[in-house]
């Protein structure tokens, strides 16, 4: 049964100079509920929904987070329901108005004494997993590097128990695609840094069929932002369409040969007592809900300031989900070179929506919708607070791995998947992702900790989400609670613990981002 709290008509206003604010009820409150405060709905509002504060004249701005986040499309009552028919959306900010590095944040008090039980690597990085990758230079041979993954799983771990898994670097490049282009740079940084994520343990072998336009060596050989990859044996790369191949079981032997070579490698590592700095973690939403912004997101902000103080590297990334707030971004910068680095992967994203003829209004889904986020505007604003209150200390593009630590704005689209894969092309090796809405999303290649933003998803999908920040928007805890609980957690995780996703083993396949032309 609910108790008193939850039976009490609530809403939360997260601003002073707000004149809208979200139901927090389950299953909404209906026309005519009054409110402690003397509020009086005149209709049913859903729960997350908005609800006006005052009465709102037809032009007029609807201000959420202390924000314009859209204008009203004729009179508003007081008490009324502010949805996406009311509202029509602001225009995007000129980026060549902005201040930067105007209010760099001081750096908060060091957090000295955390750590976690990981996986030194040769090259000095630290993996939360150990895990051995397969990498793909082309999609061709996916099908092969799948069927070998079930025969490693089945046949090959059993022998290597201190190896987590395989992990087959499946993505849809390689060939039929314009290899020269300049904006082939992505896929092709993206899939070299994949390679070299900490969590492979500096394990590199890699499955090509031959042919191709992406051939293994400019693989290895990555972009002029990236270091090659050195390979401890010729054999590391296996030819599908090599002479020496007599059938299929031929190819199959070869891999699996290969593969047991680094699995005796990786055999021989142990966790190891490491401090909480050498984490890098990834910071995501999806299926968000207008609690996102006012509970989970925030809550992964404290966490994401918790792990800055301890000398850690937080990413957040979705460009499509930071633009309409990049204000509030940019003068909290190191300096004008971050702030401007900031500000052209903005550019560079309007100009490819552009091309594509659509603007960022595309982003917002009906899930988001009726979760009460009426435009990709009032999404931003729930979206930035993940990055918490530290100086942004770098901005990287798209699948760049960083040179710095402390929070970081790595530019991805913001669809789950692709980011996924993109952040982990970047060096996360622990993601958090948050969501309103519920998602069984996972990645294979790094642990993902799911937070929900409302208790009632945490409690219908107890063995999908990992914790819930609900009981912020119930007063039952507050944004600090929760973000040292998830904290905690992502220390446990990194040491070993398994999430849901990786308890069912749940894990979406690699989108990597690729703005060139397909051939």
């Amino acid at each position: 049964m609910p108790n008193e709290v939850e039976k009490t008509p609530l809403y939360i206003k997260v601003h002073i100079n707000d004149n809208v604010a979200i139901v927090v009820n389950d299953n909404g409150l209906s026309a005519g509920t009054i409110f402690p405060d003397g509020l009086t709905l005149i209709e049913d509002i859903p729960q997350a929904h908005k609800v006006a504060l005052t009465d709102i004249k037809d032009g007029d701005p609807f201000i959420r987070y202390g924000e314009i986040v859209g204008y009203a499309i004729g009179d508003i009552k007081q008490g009324s329901w502010v949805h996406e028919g009311v509202t029509r959306m602001p225009t995007a900010r000129a980026l060549h108005e902005l201040p930067i590095a105007t209010k760099t944040p001081k750096p908060l008090p060091p957090l000295k004494g955390y750590t976690f039980e990981g996986y030194k690597n040769p090259d000095g990085s630290v993996g939360t997993r150990n895990l051995l990758g397969i990498t793909m230079s082309v999609n061709c041979v996916s099908g092969v590097v799948e069927y070998v993954t079930k025969i490693i799983e089945r046949d090959l771990l059993p022998k290597y128990p201190n190896v987590d898994g395989v992990v087959p670097l499946v993505h849809l490049y390689g060939c039929g695609v314009a290899i020269d282009a300049p904006a082939a740079i992505v896929p092709i940084r993206s899939i070299h840094n994949l390679t070299k994520n900490a969590n492979f343990g500096g394990e590199v072998m890699v499955i090509s069929l031959g042919c191709e336009k992406f051939q293994p060596e400019r693989l290895l050989k990555g972009t002029d932002d990236t270091q090659a990859i050195k390979l401890v044996d010729e054999d590391d790369i296996v030819v599908l369409q090599d002479e020496q191949h007599h059938g299929f079981q031929s190819m199959v032997d070869h891999i699996l040969r290969v593969a047991e070579r680094h699995l005796k490698r990786l055999n021989s590592r142990k966790r190891e007592t490491v401090p909480a700095s050498e984490l890098i973690v990834g910071m995501q939403c999806g299926g968000s809900d207008a609690f996102s912004g006012v509970t989970a997101n925030p809550s992964i902000g404290f966490a994401a300031d918790l792990l800055v103080r301890c000398g850690a590297t937080v990413m957040f990334s979705e460009v499509t989900e930071v633009r309409d707030g990049v204000h509030l971004l940019t003068p909290r910068v190191v300096d004008e070179e971050v702030g401007k680095a900031l500000i052209n992967e903005m550019a560079w994203y309007d100009e490819y929506l552009e091309t594509g003829k659509v603007d960022r209004s595309a982003n917002t889904t009906p899930g988001n919708k009726k979760g009460g986020l009426n435009n990709i505007v009032e999404k931003a604003m729930g979206s930035i607070a993940k990055s918490g209150t530290s100086a942004i200390v770098e901005v990287l593009k798209p699948g760049q791995r960083p040179t710095k630590r402390g929070l970081i704005f790595a530019a991805t689209p913001a669809s789950d998947f692709v980011c996924g894969a993109q952040q982990v092309a970047s060096g996360i090796t622990v993601q958090v992702f948050t969501s309103g809405r519920g998602t069984p999303y996972g990645l294979a290649a790094v642990p993902v900790i799911k937070m929900a933003s409302r208790n009632a998803i945490a409690e219908r999908w107890f063995d999908l989400m990992d914790i819930s920040a609900g009981d912020v928007a119930l007063g039952k805890k507050t944004i600090e609670d929760i973000g040292w609980d998830l904290f905690k957690l992502i220390l446990e995780v990194a040491s070993g613990k398994k999430p849901w996703s990786d308890h069912w083993g749940l894990h979406n396949p690699l989108a990597i981002f690729n703005p060139a032309p397909i051939t």
